[in-house]
């Protein structure tokens, strides 16, 4: 039996985190068997690469090395744990995956788009994504949402016009690939955010 795997995408602040904790809450309280994960990171070695990645500290990295880092880690997070989830038929949720990519590496920071694709498909190891829930909100309101960006955080410390960039890219991601991704209005209220989240999964059969 193979499970289900869900990605959520989006800018910064556009209420991820608050939407996960809603879908985990709505899949215990329907006896639906399901993981949560995220991107980068999701097991042990991943992790250790997230830290590399975000490491507002780490201002030599250059995006060719980030871009690298992000598909080791997803190859490894996939390998030892959404590959594993999917054939025990449980239903995978993961915060950010390979759209992210496109986004940041691709529209962002101008990287060639084909050679992100080709270590995109290396890295998912021949996974397939059955719905992206895309949270559509500008930046500059997403920050505003969250406070401004975190410290700490060496990709949220970007320039807005970085930021606008990844937004375009995650449009560009959601036109192209209209069978698999559905926008979500996040300027809306929590409730109403995850009332078009449970529609969008029960159209797409994942529920």
């Amino acid at each position: 039996m193979q499970g289900k795997f869900i990605t959520i995408e989006g800018c910064e602040g556009v209420g991820k985190s608050t939407q996960l904790a809603l879908l985990k809450e709505y899949f215990e309280n329907n006896g639906i068997d399901a993981i949560f994960t995220r991107e980068p990171g999701g097991t042990d070695v991943a992790e250790k690469i997230r830290s590399i990645i975000l490491d507002a500290n780490n201002k030599a990295l250059t995006p060719v090395t980030e871009l690298l880092l992000y598909a080791a880690a997803r190859r490894q997070h996939t390998e030892e744990k959404i590959i594993k989830a999917l054939s025990e038929g449980k239903v995978v949720v993961c915060d950010r995956y390979a759209d992210s990519t496109v986004a940041y590496q691709g529209y962002a920071r101008n990287l060639d788009k084909q050679l992100i694709g080709e270590l995109n498909r290396i890295a998912m190891a021949d996974v397939n994504i059955d719905l992206t829930l895309f949270l559509d909100l500008p930046p500059e309101l997403g920050f505003a949402r969250k406070g401004g960006a975190d410290k700490n955080d060496r990709l949220e410390n970007e320039k807005l016009d970085f930021h606008k960039r990844v937004y375009e890219g995650y449009l560009a991601v959601a036109e192209n690939n209209k069978d698999r991704v559905v926008r979500i209005d996040s300027s809306k209220d929590v409730d109403g955010v995850f009332a078009q989240i449970v529609d969008a999964m029960k159209k797409a059969g994942v529920v």
